[in-house]
């Protein structure tokens, strides 16, 4: 069974896991020829061999043009996922994941989750990571996918809603019976949408599982840390024992 440890030293994004799986094998003509399957224009994709204390790995860049930012509501997100050239599995599991930041979302702010309407997660960037990200689990094979104990980072952040706290609302609403740790650092280690991630696609949460690791792969944040390589690992190989 080919199975997957998801090591989140340093937390988890998106466009972290998603080049951490084009960095473990995911071709990249075809996490391309996934993105240009959906609707969606006014953007540029960057993929480049980056270092975070000397440790190099891939980094997914999305530019989206000025113009391409809107604001989506769940109905429009359901839409554009469903006219790509994408399996039932991808299209499925990309849409649980929306639906469950819709649900948390509507939960924080008091109205039904038809009525949100994303900023942040629902730019392109974030539509492109979580489609290309379940479709890189399914492109990779992965029959099951183990995630660490996620680091929790402090401070405060802006946000289309003003200031939050860290971790945000919608990752602490996410994360729950998901086992965390204090990061002691200042810094959004979990966004919202690693965490949707992580919940929608990971059958279990903490140690490294048995198996014969075949492939390692690092996916490049986009900041330094002060105390740790901003990175996530994936290991990828054959689950042992039972």
């Amino acid at each position: 069974m080919k199975t997957a440890f998801l090591d989140c030293f340093s937390g988890i994004s998106g466009d972290m896991f998603l080049g951490a799986l084009l960095d473990g094998g995911l071709p990249l003509r075809d996490l391309k020829a996934c993105f240009e399957s959906l609707p969606l224009s006014g953007y540029d994709v960057e993929i480049r061999r980056a270092a975070r204390n000397r440790i190099f790995g891939t980094q997914l860049l999305i530019h989206v043009h000025e113009n391409a930012h809107q604001h989506r509501g769940i109905q429009e997100i359901q839409a554009i996922i469903a006219e790509g050239d994408l399996s039932d599995f991808v299209k499925t599991k990309s849409l649980k994941i929306f639906d469950m930041l819709a649900r948390v979302e509507g939960e924080i702010h008091g109205i039904p989750p038809e009525a949100v309407h994303f900023h942040e997660v629902g730019a392109v960037d974030s539509i492109l990571d979580i489609v290309g990200t379940v479709y890189g689990t399914e492109r990779l094979g992965l029959d099951r996918i183990h995630v660490s104990p996620l680091p929790m980072g402090s401070g405060f952040a802006i946000s289309a809603h003003g200031t939050i706290p860290l971790p945000a609302p919608a990752t602490v609403a996410l994360l729950k019976g998901v086992p965390v740790l204090d990061a002691a650092i200042e810094h959004e280690t979990v966004t919202p949408t690693g965490a949707a991630l992580v919940r929608g696609l990971a059958h279990a949460f903490g140690p490294m599982p048995p198996m014969t690791v075949e492939t390692v792969g690092y996916g490049v944040g986009s900041k330094d840390l002060a105390d740790r390589p901003n990175l996530v690992r994936i290991l990828i190989g054959e689950a042992q024992g039972k």
